[in-house]
């Protein structure tokens, strides 16, 4: 798999690739406390079926640089995405796939220059419009401890403490069972400088404060809110500990025409990992429709 670095909303961004450069776009976001080897099942498999498959580091995580306008904010990911399909050369024909953080990055794209994208696919975060109010259950809220403590000064010190093991239990978590050393040392390896850490951190505290919001990204950030018109397959794992399966038991009427939603059994948040076998398939075979 090669790895480089392209320029795009003036960051350096680095990335993972496989597959044909003149193929169909795909480009596959991860999320927190995740890094671009989340989707190394999946990028051989994109490359088989044809598609330039790209997993970026997203803004904030090694090897890609802290950006100079320290904005974290779900529009500036929906440009970082939109710029990059720029960069790399990408087509009307480009497909975006995004986990966790991912997710909203893709949305906001697929939402501010839906002309860029052919089709979405998204785990683990539905359409924040779609959740509705199963949100703000207790028992989803219980769960989401950790975005309200990440709004405090304390985060950073206490996720850091005995080698990041905070992270560890958040993987152990959400995805019960699973086997993360592999990726938490891919983790902590891109946020384990107090800078990286504390980018990451920054999405959560972005999505309270709006005065952490650039108004050159207001276009971007409105439309990160709407549930894009492209067909979506939405993927839930049904052992998610992050984010419990009731909560999207109720969006598949919420998503556009084509759309599919599919809850993983035997699989938690980071399902693209946990099930590649049944995931990967499901994603392919959906990114090549149309």
């Amino acid at each position: 798999m090669n790895q480089r670095t392209v320029e795009a909303n003036g960051i350096e961004i680095a990335l993972m690739e496989e597959g044909p450069l003149d193929g169909p776009l795909a480009l596959c976001l991860h999320g927190f406390p995740d890094t671009a080897h989340t989707w190394r099942h999946l990028l051989p498999e994109l490359a088989l079926a044809g598609f330039h498959a790209v997993a970026p580091w997203m803004r904030g995580y090694a090897p890609t640089s802290i950006p100079d306008d320290g904005c974290y904010q779900t529009g500036a990911l929906a440009v970082d995405a939109c710029m990059l399909h720029e960069a790399l050369g990408g087509a009307d024909d480009a497909v975006i796939v995004g986990h966790d953080w991912g997710a909203f990055a893709a949305y906001g794209a697929a939402c501010y220059e839906p002309e860029r994208w052919r089709r979405l696919a998204t785990l683990a975060v539905p359409p924040p419009a779609a959740m509705m109010s199963a949100f703000f259950s207790y028992r989803q809220l219980k769960r989401s401890f950790y975005i309200f403590f990440f709004q405090t000064p304390l985060a950073e010190t206490a996720v850091s403490l005995e080698s990041y093991a905070f992270l560890d239990s958040l993987w152990a978590d959400w995805s019960p069972g699973y086997g993360a050393g592999y990726d938490l040392a891919k983790v902590k390896e891109s946020i384990g400088s107090s800078a990286n850490l504390q980018a990451a951190i920054s999405y959560y505290r972005a999505m309270f404060d709006p005065a952490q919001h650039d108004p050159s990204y207001a276009d971007a950030q409105l439309a990160s809110g709407a549930i894009p018109e492209q067909p979506l397959l939405y993927l839930h794992g049904q052992n998610d500990g992050c984010m419990g399966a009731e909560v999207v038991s109720g969006i598949a009427e919420q998503l556009p025409a084509g759309s599919r939603f599919e809850v993983i059994s035997d699989a938690g948040h980071f399902l693209h990992l946990e099930r590649p076998e049944v995931v990967n398939p499901l994603l392919i075979d959906f990114l090549l429709e149309g």
